[in-house]
C-alpha cells in the first residue's frame, strides 16, 4: 500500500494530508476507494480538487486492462528461444567395430544413435530457454549442473553471437574449460577468442555481492555487457543456492528477505531486457532425508523459476558422462517427461572423424561430469 504524502500529484498538499489522515484516510487505496461527496464534507475541500486527486492517483497507480491480442503481440515481438545447442540426433562415428550398430534379441540390427549431446535438453525445454523466464537446473553433486551452463554460455556466445553474462558462486568456472568446448566448436583461433570476450564473468561468493551485481546489471550494466554489436540475452547464475542457502533455516529471517530480493531483481531483470535467466540449485531429500529427491531453497523458491529440470547421474558406467534430465516444472509441457544427454558432447569436435579440436581437447582430459 502506497502512503498518501504532501507534493505526490498536484494538489495534494500538507494540510490536505493531515486532513484526510484525520479522516483516517492514510493510503492511496483508502482515498480512490472512499465515496469523494462525503469525504470532501468531512474534509472540508472541494470535490472537483479531491476528485480530481483520486483522477491523478488512479492513473499514476491503478492497473489497466490488456487485451489478449495486445499481449499476444508483446509476447512474439519481445521472446526469443535460445538454443542449448545443437538440437538434432546424429550416427556416431568410431572406428571401433560394431559400435555403429547394436543386436537384438530378435537378430535384427538397429543404427545406434548418438543420445550424447544436448539436443535433448531442448526437447525437453520446448526448443530451448526463453527470454523474460528463469529456468532452473538442480542436481546433487557431479549431477553436470555447471558443465551445462558453460555449454549454454559457449553456444550462446559462439553459435548465437550473443553475449552472456555468467555469475560464479562456487569458483568452477575456468577460461581454459570454455576454451576447451570452444576447440570443439571450431578450430578458428580468432573465432575462439572473440566467443570467449562475449562471455563476462562475475565471481561473486556471498548473497550481498550477488545483489549488487544483479543491480548494477539492471541500473545499466547489462547495455555495458554488450560487445561487438551482440546484445547480452542470457544471464547465469552458478550456483544460486550456494550463497542463500547458508543463510535459510532456524531463526535466521533475514536469509528469507534476501532470496526474495535475489528472485525479485531475476524476474525483473528477465522481463524488462528480455533476457533468459538460467540458475542452478542444489537438491534435498523430502520426509527428513529419507524421501524424493527435490530442489532445495524450499516452497518459496518454487514459484520463482518459470520451468525446472532435475539432473541426475546416468546408469550406464560405461558412459559416465551421460546424465539424465527431468522436466519437474512447466507450464508448456506435461511434467515428468525425461530425455538423457552426455555431457561430453559440448566437447566433442564438430566434424566427424575427430579432426584438430578433437586432438586438442583429448590431450587436455580431465573429468567433465563434475557438477
Amino acid at each position: 500500500m502506497v502512503l498518501l504524502r504532501d507534493g505526490m500529484c498536484p494538489g495534494l498538499d500538507e494540510g490536505l494530508v493531515r486532513g484526510l489522515r484525520a479522516a483516517d484516510i492514510k493510503t492511496v487505496e483508502d482515498l480512490v476507494s472512499s465515496d469523494m461527496e462525503e469525504l470532501a464534507q468531512r474534509c472540508s475541500v472541494s470535490y472537483k480538487a479531491l476528485f480530481a486527486i483520486r483522477r491523478v492517483l488512479l492513473a499514476q497507480h491503478a492497473a489497466f486492462p490488456v487485451s489478449g491480442a495486445d499481449l499476444y503481440e508483446e509476447l512474439l515481438s519481445s521472446t526469443a528461444i535460445l538454443s542449448t545447442g545443437n538440437p538434432r540426433w546424429r550416427k556416431l562415428s568410431t572406428s571401433a567395430p560394431n559400435f555403429n550398430e547394436q543386436q537384438s534379441d530378435t537378430g535384427e540390427r538397429h543404427d545406434l544413435l548418438d543420445r550424447s549431446h544436448n539436443g535433448s535438453l531442448d526437447k525437453l525445454l520446448d526448443s530451448g530457454l526463453y527470454t523474460g523466464e528463469i529456468t532452473e537446473l538442480s542436481g546433487g553433486p557431479g549431477s553436470g549442473k555447471s558443465q551445462v551452463c558453460f555449454g549454454v554460455a559457449v553456444h550462446i556466445s559462439h553459435q548465437l553471437k550473443q553475449n552472456v553474462i555468467y555469475v560464479d558462486t562456487t569458483g568452477g568456472l575456468t577460461a581454459g574449460r570454455l576454451l576447451q568446448m570452444l576447440q570443439a566448436e571450431t578450430s578458428n583461433a580468432e573465432e575462439q577468442m572473440e566467443a570467449l570476450q562475449r562471455i563476462r564473468v562475475f565471481r561473486l561468493f556471498d548473497v550481498f555481492s550477488l545483489l549488487d551485481c544483479l543491480y548494477g546489471l539492471c541500473g545499466g550494466g547489462l547495455q555495458r555487457a554488450s560487445v561487438g554489436g551482440g546484445s547480452v540475452k542470457a544471464v547465469i547464475v552458478d550456483s544460486v543456492s550456494a550463497v542463500i542457502a547458508p543463510l535459510l533455516g532456524g531463526k535466521q529471517n533475514e536469509g528469507m528477505s534476501l532470496m526474495s530480493q535475489v528472485a525479485g531483481v531475476l524476474k525483473t531483470m528477465a522481463k524488462d531486457f528480455n533476457v533468459a535467466a538460467l540458475v542452478t540449485n542444489h537438491v534435498t531429500r523430502s520426509g527428513g532425508g529419507g524421501g524424493e529427491v527435490q530442489p532445495g531453497l524450499g516452497a518459496s523458491w518454487s514459484h520463482i523459476p518459470r520451468t525446472r529440470v532435475l539432473l541426475e547421474k546416468g546408469g550406464d558406467v560405461r558412459r559416465p558422462g551421460l546424465r539424465s534430465a527431468t522436466l519437474i516444472k512447466s507450464s508448456r509441457r506435461p511434467l515428468l517427461i525425461k530425455e538423457e544427454f552426455d555431457l561430453k558432447w559440448w566437447s566433442r569436435s564438430k566434424e566427424e572423424g575427430g579432426g584438430a579440436a578433437a586432438a586438442a581437447s583429448g590431450k587436455r582430459k580431465r573429468d567433465e561430469t563434475d557438477s
